[in-house]
């Protein structure tokens, strides 16, 4: 066996999809989540190394990714947030959906600064009364999903006035950090970095995991090997990665 075939081997990856199989080497357009950031960039090379295809991997917001996959330009696959399957046009530039992994939503504050009460919906709300500054994405998935909780607990146009926010998922750890906004609220992976700390997960009444399926182009030229990644993503093998990188494997 070849070492190539035997690190497909490992990594679960059908040796029949290495190029000294016979089959060429595709190079794979990909849309990602920006959440999905940490997991892809781990075990993208990995499935590279193993595989002999190459990544070419987009990361943005849901809104975003909804406009490029809608746009008529060519991609292979979407490991995106569920929101962009929401949307008929689309939904339809895609084949069946698998989950890959799910995160829920948390709040952090700056390494070593007080760490307010979010266990109860009642000290939630208050929490970000109380704080002086939040931030967040607002124009992503997850930060749709904290717009509504906002107006559930009837704080939207107090926290309007409160909100620093950002234009990218990797702004926000930075924010609270250089001391731009107090207090941070997004998915768990993102908050998980050094120089803040999490305070504790949204209250269960409000919690939600924002889930990111994975599903090959309808309109591509490498099925094959966009479904060997995704086969990839939902190995074992890369069970542990996810789990390491703050979110929950299917």
């Amino acid at each position: 066996m070849s070492l190539l075939a035997a690190a497909a081997s490992m990594l679960g990856i059908a040796p029949v999809l290495s190029p000294m199989g016979g089959l060429h080497a595709a190079e794979l357009k990909v849309l990602a989540g920006g959440s999905m950031t940490g997991v892809l960039t781990e075990l993208g090379p990995q499935f590279e190394r193993a595989s002999g295809h190459k990544l070419v991997i987009h990361f943005d917001t849901a809104p975003n990714l909804i406009k490029l996959a809608t746009s008529g330009e060519p991609f292979d696959l979407g490991i995106v947030p569920i929101d962009v399957f929401k949307d008929g046009a689309a939904r339809a530039k895609f084949g069946p959906p698998i989950e890959v992994a799910r995160v829920g939503y948390g709040v952090a504050v700056r390494a070593g600064a007080p760490k307010p009460d979010v266990g109860t919906v009642d000290a939630f709300k208050k929490t970000l009364l109380d704080a002086k500054s939040i931030t967040f994405l607002p124009a992503s998935a997850a930060g749709a999903y904290i717009l509504k909780v906002f107006e559930r607990i009837g704080i939207d146009e107090a926290m309007k006035a409160k909100t620093k926010a950002q234009t990218a998922p990797g702004q926000i750890v930075p924010a609270v950090i250089n001391g731009d906004a107090e207090i941070a609220v997004f998915v768990n992976n993102l908050l998980t970095a050094p120089g803040v700390e999490i305070v504790g997960p949204f209250p269960p009444e409000l919690q939600q995991e924002l889930v990111f399926p994975a599903a090959v182009a309808t309109d591509t030229k490498e099925a094959a090997a966009a479904k060997a990644f995704i086969d990839y993503l939902t190995s074992p093998a890369a069970a542990s990665a996810i789990r390491a990188k703050g979110m929950t494997p299917r």
